[in-house]
């Protein structure tokens, strides 16, 4: 569904007149019948029988600068409503309360709709049942797809027309009504970006339904039902936030085994859970000493350490294998098992001389690929090689922090120094939670300098970039401790500290110091009642912060499943504290998404991408780390002396040890397959069919 078609609206002709907004008064007044649900004069004209609706439901708010004149927002207007052929988006727009006023309310045709279904590639229920591409030539024989409300959920439709104004382009230079000439467009600008960057648009954001934001939040977390709705949350926010709460829930539930298994340890090794004061005075000067393996533990935790040791390696495969099962389940629920974005236009960041792309033909901004690693081997690469120095001189803080309040405990011997035996590793982590902030902003602008075409290309290397320096930042410490001081009390302590200190922070900053600025500064501000016009009620929806997105909350998770997977085995407590967090975590986050933000948008995806890939890494890291902690055990050196082994000889076992486990892993990989084979066949069957589909089309195109 290209937009490089024709040039008539994006060029500056005069179709003006077939696209001006209904019943429009000579002064520009149109009388103020926006409706969340039915439609009233304003709204442009649809040019295909089969789009003439009575009813037009408003999808997205476009929020127009202060300053912006009439005439710039008739023809933004003009340019929403305008055919694709024309170099518009085919879309719906209504102008609110006048041609003045500062949003434009738009939504979408049925045809505009089925089109981009195509292209996206979205699977919908056939006529017999079962789930197919949707291909707009063979749209009647799907289900429902003269009904949008029931074929595409309201998720779907809001990204729709956020895709179809993002991929407007210029067709040929073209200068802006009411704006002076250094914002003229060039042949194929993205328009939506240049009018952003004008302060023409402020906002583009996607409308709530009340009735269904209220039934959603009622069977959420207002309740007291266990079960989320995940479809619900599919179709109201997208399959994007429908799989991180589903990811969530499986994990959550997953944790209670390991938790089972983590408190009965606990409970018959108390003292190494719930060591007595001076147990706790000895275990830090014992870890001042730097005395290593030579700590003196109680027979029965030791052979928890042990078990907990092989049970998070074995636990954290089967985890990973059960989950991707389920995504691939939940992905052909949702239709988004064959996405199509390799031919996608490009991202509206994305800039370069203008070419023909080699691929798609279209005329588009080209981008030399060798450029685009030279910046990053000289830029990006150079930078998170920086903040990577920063975390070890964090680290290095840490540990001279530690001894300075070990010698100060030695010297006065009292509870309140004590007490500050913890300080160094609370400072540490607002340390490094600062620390990740700051290089959140910074890797988002070195990815944006790299210049990538595709939006999944740069969320991509985003990621990557934060995961590098997440694992760097969360578990350098942790590594060195166990690896190089070989000190499990100070593990132990560490681990428990960042446990709680770090659960604490991400529930104020994440859920608490939202509500109350919600509750003592935002709401009074958005007070409205049923008798206030609707436009005022979308302005109020947009006043409300953007959503953040979910990079925070998957990385919340990855770092709980490290310290699961990777230390657990000398904290038991681990599962049973991050279980206790995640079951308020699940209705916090769904309490946040719901009433703290504005409705996000977010793009179908067929799982969780990168993410993914960033758990199985720690699930196969995990085997060296509880491999090595395996030999910190006393019980394991103490048989090994016992049995006359050396030091090598012992090395050399834990390295047998490894490698036999990571074989047990991949065995385990094998025998639980990515997906069930029900969802293989369906896979292969949605393939046959599309390419019969484009058979089908290509002989049509031929003898016509």
């Amino acid at each position: 569904m290209s937009k490089a078609g024709g040039d008539e609206v994006a060029g500056g002709s005069s179709s003006e007149k077939a696209q001006q907004p209904e019943d429009e008064t000579p002064s520009g007044k149109v009388p103020s019948k926006l409706s969340a649900t039915t439609t009233g004069p304003g709204w442009t004209k649809v040019s295909c029988p089969c789009c003439v609706s009575e009813q037009v439901e408003p999808l997205v708010l476009v929020k127009l600068g202060e300053k912006v004149r009439p005439e710039t927002k008739r023809w933004l207007i003009k340019l929403i409503g305008a055919p694709q052929k024309d170099g518009g988006a085919a879309l719906l727009a209504h102008p609110g309360e006048d041609a003045s006023g500062d949003i434009i309310a738009v939504s979408a045709p049925r045809c505009t709709l089925l089109r981009a279904t195509e292209e996206l590639g979205l699977c919908k229920p056939y006529r017999n049942g079962d789930m197919e591409a949707f291909s707009y030539n063979d749209r009647d024989n799907f289900k429902d797809s003269d009904k949008m409300e029931v074929f595409l959920t309201l998720a779907e439709r809001q990204y729709i027309v956020k895709y179809e104004l993002d991929g407007l382009r210029a067709q040929r230079d073209l200068r802006i009504p009411g704006l002076s000439d250094s914002y003229t467009l060039q042949h194929r600008d993205n328009i939506w970006q240049k009018l952003g960057s004008a302060r023409v648009i402020v906002d583009t954001l996607p409308l709530h339904n009340p009735e269904q934001l209220k039934n959603l939040s009622e069977a959420w977390y207002c309740g007291n039902q266990l079960a989320q709705p995940l479809d619900s949350v599919n179709g109201y926010f997208g399959s994007s936030v429908a799989f991180y709460f589903s990811f969530l829930d499986f994990y959550t539930w997953s944790l209670l085994l390991p938790a089972i298994l983590g408190l009965s340890i606990a409970y018959f090794s108390g003292r190494l859970c719930f060591p007595i004061p001076g147990e706790v005075q000895k275990e830090m000067v014992d870890s001042v000493s730097a005395s290593g393996v030579t700590h003196v533990e109680h027979d029965s935790a030791v052979s928890g350490h042990m078990i907990l040791a092989v049970f998070s390696m074995l636990w954290s495969t089967v985890f990973m294998e059960l989950w991707k099962r389920r995504s691939s389940s939940l992905s052909y629920r949702w239709g988004t098992l064959n996405l199509a974005e390799r031919f996608a236009e490009p991202r509206p960041g994305f800039h370069g001389e203008l070419g023909v792309n080699p691929v798609t033909g279209r005329v588009e901004p080209l981008f030399p690929e060798w450029q685009r690693d030279l910046r990053m081997a000289l830029v990006s690469v150079p930078v998170v090689g920086l903040f990577l120095g920063l975390v070890v001189l964090g680290m290095l803080c840490f540990y001279w922090g530690e001894a300075q309040v070990q010698q100060l405990h030695k010297d006065w011997d009292s509870l309140l120094s004590q007490t500050l035996l913890y300080m160094p590793s609370v400072l540490h982590i607002v340390y490094t939670n600062m620390l990740a902030t700051v290089y959140k902003t910074v890797a988002q602008s070195l990815t944006e300098y790299e210049n990538h075409r595709e939006e999944s290309a740069y969320e991509k290397h985003l990621t990557t970039k934060v995961l590098v320096f997440t694992f760097f930042n969360y578990f350098a410490v942790l590594f060195h401790i166990a690896f190089f001081k070989q000190d499990v009390p100070l593990l132990r302590k560490r681990l428990a500290s960042l446990l709680i200190v770090t659960q604490l922070v991400n529930q104020v900053t994440e859920v608490v110091i939202p509500f109350l600025v919600d509750r003592f500064i935002s709401s009074p501000q958005r007070a409205e009642s049923e008798d206030d016009p609707q436009e005022d009620k979308f302005r109020n929806q947009s006043n409300l912060p953007a959503f953040p997105g979910l990079f925070a909350e998957y990385i919340e998770l990855l770092v709980q499943f490290g310290y699961l997977s990777l230390f657990s085995c000398v904290y038991p407590l681990t599962a049973v504290l991050l279980l206790i967090n995640n079951l308020t975590e699940i209705r916090s986050d769904a309490y946040k998404i719901c009433k703290l933000f504005r409705k996000p948008f977010f793009p179908p995806v067929a799982n969780m991408g990168v993410w993914q890939t960033a758990f199985e890494v720690l699930s196969f890291v995990s085997v060296v780390s509880n491999c090595w902690l395996l030999l910190l055990s006393p019980r394991l050196q103490e048989l090994c002396q016992e049995n006359g082994m050396s030091s090598t000889n012992i090395l050399l076992l834990a390295v047998l040890v490894e490698h036999v486990l990571i074989l047990v892993k991949l065995i385990l990989a094998v025998l639980i397959p990515d997906e069930p084979d029900w969802i293989r066949k369906k896979r292969e069957h949605i393939e046959y069919t599309s390419m019969q589909a484009l058979k089908q089309q290509k002989i049509q195109s031929e003898e016509s």
